[in-house]
């Protein structure tokens, strides 16, 4: 008889911290860690860990958080999990990014219905084996789960994280979970010096936790000798082939590759005791050769409120990258403050631009200024793609300055307009429970919102379906507000497109104008599911129109 345990597929675990100082890229190296797994035939999943309080970044405020990405089944979560999805074929989800309030959320919630039977709740064991309850869910699902805990070695909120890792390490055993460090090798340039330091003082805090590294990521400007890597293996208690080069790169989509050259994931693999067939890297290889070898150049114009902080819009960013490769184009980003756009003429400003993108975003701040950006692409034939608040300014646009309707505004940014052509919608259908969700003014912020993949029909011998080639598709939702249906008939009549709505045509999620070029505003973020090897064919299609422009110019 076989026995059903013995047949169980095990998941085996990496585990990547980061020490010294944040930024160093540790979603990016989670991702391409995931991306030489998947080359070699294994299946991949991630998971972050965020020490941050917030159950969720939905409510942080860019400029401190960055972008917030956002799941099929509607999870707001960190930007690393878009660098995931891009990088391999994981589609992440709720139970894919955990933060400390989240965490502790949980823990409190059983405290108060008295499933801990009255005993005193405390860090260790009952926040640590919840940390490690949300990283066993994955147990089984796939070979490779990739663990990356957020924040740097030595931060007070991540110690619970820590101290669950390392309880994971001996439930798990040695060939189940590998611990993966990354650190930051600083080139001194008056000394003319690399200098190991701050990896040794990285190390020994994270072995005073209890974790020892298996192996050594070395953020570095320049090359590691095998002398510096002889010497940092020694102070770091390492193996001298398990200290790689993390070096700077002109794209990231060369990390892959460099960390191939290294022999990363031959390390990993050796480490874990599996065993796989050669990596297939022409892939990326040919990706790399793509962005480097442009035969075109298009300019593109983001109008935005964080512009200074580009973070903001990594996803918008990549998704613009990726339509360039598929037209076999550089894409030169001109990020403009639409605060700016309000104060001066928009034709000094947007001038060179082959096409204008105004992405999604919240609040008043700059809003005439996209607005004007909008009227500029229109009114001059431009190449226009307009995201969730993009879509909806240009359909203020077009009520205002087309149809005449000239107190025409947006309920969120004007409660008070007489003309809400864009509004909180009560009620609206939710596919993927099957049932009616109603929202107000009074409701939780998070709780307002339409989050995650929603369905929609395309009409055909529009500009969506053209782009699309189907009927009907499903693409992922951030916003509260929606297109006010009180005044679609007055719009469509003159000369504005529905081109794609929900199923039962209650939600209107993509607009088009007659007599232009490439002018097209969706209700959802398409950038979320663009990848450098699988563009999105909104931002394919885009890209492709701007230089459509460019040639015409």
């Amino acid at each position: 008889m076989n026995n059903s345990s013995q047949n169980t597929k095990r998941t085996k675990y990496i585990f990547i911290t980061g020490g010294v100082l944040s930024s160093l890229g540790k979603g990016l190296a989670a991702a391409s860690i995931g991306a030489l797994l998947e080359s070699r035939g294994l299946t991949v999943t991630f998971q972050k860990l965020d020490p941050y309080i917030n159950v969720d970044p939905g409510t942080m405020n860019p400029f401190q958080h960055g972008e917030v990405y956002v799941t099929d089944d509607g999870a707001e979560t960190d930007l690393d999990m878009g660098h995931y999805e891009r990088y391999t074929n994981a589609v992440m989800a709720q139970i894919n990014n955990y933060t400390s309030g989240r965490i502790y959320y949980s823990v409190i919630t059983k405290e108060r219905r008295g499933e801990y039977l009255g005993g005193t709740v405390q860090v260790i064991p009952h926040i640590t084996d919840e940390i490690k309850a949300a990283v066993l869910q994955l147990d089984g699902s796939v070979d490779i789960a990739i663990i990356e805990i957020g924040g740097t070695i030595g931060d007070i909120e991540g110690l619970p994280f820590v101290e669950a890792i390392r309880q994971l390490r001996s439930d798990l055993g040695r060939e189940y979970s590998l611990f993966i460090h990354l650190t930051l090798v600083p080139y001194i340039k008056a000394a003319g010096e690399v200098k190991t330091k701050p990896t040794q003082h990285s190390v020994k805090e994270l072995r005073a936790d209890g974790i020892q590294p298996d192996i050594l990521l070395c953020r570095t400007e320049v090359p590691l000798n095998a002398d510096l890597k002889k010497k940092i293996a020694l102070f770091c208690n390492v193996p001298h082939d398990a200290v790689i080069t993390a070096i700077d790169v002109d794209s990231i989509y060369e990390v892959p590759l460099h960390f191939h050259e290294e022999g990363l994931d031959a390390k990993i693999l050796e480490l874990l005791n599996v065993w796989t067939g050669k990596p297939n890297i022409e892939p990326w290889k040919q990706l790399v050769y793509n962005l480097k070898n442009p035969q075109h150049t298009v300019t593109i114009a983001i109008t935005g409120k964080y512009v200074d902080l580009t973070e903001s819009y990594k996803s918008l960013h990549e998704a613009l990258i990726h339509g360039g490769i598929a037209n076999q184009a550089k894409v030169e980003l001109r990020y403009l403050s639409a605060e700016e756009l309000e104060e001066g003429a928009p034709v000094q400003l947007l001038k060179g631009c082959d096409g204008i993108l105004v992405p999604g975003g919240f609040g008043k701040r700059g809003a005439e200024g996209k607005i004007n950006a909008i009227t500029f692409a229109r009114e001059n034939k431009i190449p226009f793609f307009g995201i969730c608040l993009g879509m909806q300014l240009a359909v203020v646009d077009y009520s205002r300055n087309v149809i005449g309707i000239k107190s025409a505004h947006s309920s969120e940014l004007d409660p008070f307009t007489s003309d809400p052509v864009i509004y909180l919608c009560k009620e609206w259908f939710d596919y993927r429970n099957n049932q009616v969700q109603v929202r107000d003014e009074n409701s939780d912020m998070g709780g307002t919102l339409r989050l995650g993949a929603y369905p929609c029909v395309l009409k055909p011998g529009t500009l969506a379906e053209a782009a699309y080639r189907t009927e009907e598709i499903s693409e992922r939702h951030r916003h509260r507000y929606e297109f006010n249906n009180a005044y679609r008939e007055q719009l469509e009549n003159g000369g504005l497109k529905v081109s794609g709505t929900s199923p039962d045509n209650n939600l209107v999620e993509i607009v088009e104008i007659e007599d232009h070029p490439w002018f097209l505003g969706c209700q959802f973020h398409p950038e979320f599911k663009s990848k450098p090897m699988k563009p999105h064919p909104l931002f394919r299609d885009f890209i492709k129109a701007a230089l459509t422009y460019r040639k015409r110019t």
